[in-house]
């Protein structure tokens, strides 16, 4: 073999090795890495009442601003109900007072439709079949910048009868697709000046430096500057044509993203845990045993005594029962394998609820080497 071939097999041999023991980084485009300053969505809500139920409305006894706002409704549209009309003789059953929420993209024009999502505000049973009525979206500045209506589309199902009943999903909050029309625009600028800012989806000096010198290398020296870990400045043109064509190429730049530190996402209503490839653990000692209490009830009959003027009487004795499961000491070795640190999670024999409690644990000990996040 000749020295030319010796070497080009050693440098085959280490870019395989470094290919293999390097973790991939993969490339993205600047528009999924950021956002453009002052380009964002705003929320709206309103509140109107939903018509047409089978039955499964508002208990107008317990929720008196159902009828309050039904009696304002037909006040507005020139009818007068009788003198005396309270919530307690009028009963509303296919009525239900309703919370209404849509997001107000941004760009949006007057005319343009709106999915809405709407929420039962009282004690409704189901929202299936209704139609909203007429309902102003607000802001946050108070402005009306859509109205919604139309009929609901309940994801679900249910049925009741002799005190019994089975539902599926849930059954008072529907969505109305395309149901809101936009009747305000809000302004949105793009960029102030000679300037547009563009901010990081997540706070890295490593990917902002990426970002500046990808700018820079496509449309000169000069064109972007970092600013902090999250946000570049870059000179655009002040044409506003122009400056579309150059936001349109800006965001297609492939830029190669830092990597991100170890995190574990906990979610403690659901018991959800997610781990990062990165996360490291030391060595340590867990012990896990669960606690179980458990409690009866059994009907207890007195009967009276014979020829006497006493009643039968049931009553009802609880039995507690407490048991608690013997926890063994598991001995989790320091480790860098993501495999590894989930079979030792395992081999403790815990719960994903119990995972919860174990992990913050082994953070506060020092043992989890990862950023540790509840949701």
């Amino acid at each position: 073999m000749t020295k030319m071939a010796r070497t080009l097999t050693v440098l085959m041999g280490a870019w395989l090795l470094s290919w293999v023991l390097v973790a991939p980084v993969y490339a993205q485009r600047l528009k999924d890495l950021t956002t453009l300053l002052g380009v964002r969505t705003n929320q709206l809500v309103g509140y109107g009442l939903v018509v047409g139920l089978d039955g499964t409305g508002d208990q107008t006894t317990q929720t008196p601003f159902t009828v309050q706002t039904l009696q304002n409704m037909l006040n507005s549209l020139g009818i007068q109900l009788p003198p005396g009309v309270s919530a307690r003789t009028l009963q509303l059953r296919n009525v239900a007072a309703v919370m209404v929420t849509a997001t107000l993209p941004p760009f949006a024009r007057q005319g343009q439709p709106l999915d809405v999502t709407v929420g039962s505000l009282g004690n409704a049973r189901s929202l299936r079949g209704g139609s909203l009525l007429l309902t102003p979206l607000k802001g946050a500045d108070g402005k009306v910048y859509a109205n919604a209506q139309g009929n609901l589309l309940v994801a679900g199902a249910g049925a009741a009868a002799a005190g019994t009943s089975v539902a599926i999903n849930v059954l008072n909050s529907g969505r109305i697709p395309g149901g809101a029309t936009v009747e305000r625009e809000v302004p949105t600028p793009v960029g102030a000046g000679e300037f547009v800012y563009l901010q990081a989806n997540q706070q890295d000096f490593t990917t902002v430096s990426r970002i500046t010198q990808a700018v820079n290398t496509v449309f000169g020296e000069g064109t972007a500057t970092s600013v902090d870990a999250r946000q570049v400045r870059v000179r655009a043109p002040l044409d506003s044509t122009a400056r579309i064509d150059f936001l349109a190429k800006l965001e297609n730049l492939v830029v190669t993203p830092g990597e991100q530190g170890p995190k574990v996402i906990i979610n403690a209503r659901t018991g959800s845990v997610v781990m990062t490839q990165m996360v490291r653990v030391s060595e340590c000692a867990v012990a896990h045993g669960n606690l179980s209490v458990a409690i009866s009830t059994q009907p207890v009959i007195s009967q009276p005594g014979a020829f006497s003027p006493g009643q039968t009487v049931t009553a009802e004795q609880a039995q507690v029962e407490i048991k608690e499961s013997k926890g063994e000491l598991v001995l989790i070795r320091a480790s860098a394998d993501l495999n590894d640190i989930i079979k030792a999670l395992n081999a403790v024999g815990a719960t994903p609820l119990d995972l919860l409690a174990i992990l913050q644990a082994m953070k506060a000990a020092g043992a989890l080497k990862a950023e540790l996040e509840i949701i």
